[in-house]
């Protein structure tokens, strides 16, 4: 057994349905300020589409994943981020009838299914920008466009933050063994 190591930060989302691309233009333009701003060793960019087995392959043996998504509430404000913090084990809600992801089973699905086969991820961090638009076609609207670049500063942020405490301890912060 060996213990949890690394970050992923995957971006989910569909570039082909307006605001749902946000996880993966976020992934772009992480992937696009790497030479500038190199992250730390052992970070892993992905973009996924969702896919409950994707996701788990992406984040399986990892001590941090960042997902990044779109989400569409009844009355959203496009461009307004959310930021949560989901502890090794802990169960996320899945989304109300209605309000699901554009995915088909959604994230919380995907965390509650990994942890019940002993896949999880170690510690997870979700963001979610709201949309406006999820139709067909390209390019994210105005706002959400506007709120990338902080998004992905945050994300940075949290990677160098996690990498710090790994390096000044010596070990991955609430690694369990796997």
């Amino acid at each position: 057994m060996k213990p949890l190591a690394g970050t992923a930060v995957i971006g989910i989302g569909n570039e082909f349905r307006r605001d749902d691309g946000l996880g993966w233009a976020a992934i772009s333009l992480l992937r696009a300020r790497k030479a500038q701003r190199p992250l730390p060793s052992g970070t892993d960019l992905a973009q996924c589409d969702g896919d409950p087995d994707r996701l788990i392959g992406l984040w399986e043996g990892k001590a941090l994943t960042l997902v990044v998504d779109a989400c569409f509430p009844p009355a959203a404000q496009p461009g307004r981020t959310h930021r949560w913090c989901v502890a090794p084990g802990e169960m996320p809600h899945p989304a109300a009838a209605g309000r699901q992801s554009t995915h088909g089973l959604g994230l919380a699905e995907a965390v509650c299914l990994a942890d019940r086969v002993g896949r999880g991820p170690g510690r997870l961090i979700v963001y979610a920008v709201e949309g406006a638009d999820r139709s067909l076609g390209t390019g994210l609207t105005p706002a959400v466009a506007a709120a990338l670049p902080l998004l992905t500063l945050r994300i940075e942020a949290d990677v160098r933050r996690h990498d710090e405490r790994t390096r000044r301890t010596g070990f991955e912060p609430r690694s369990r063994e796997v």
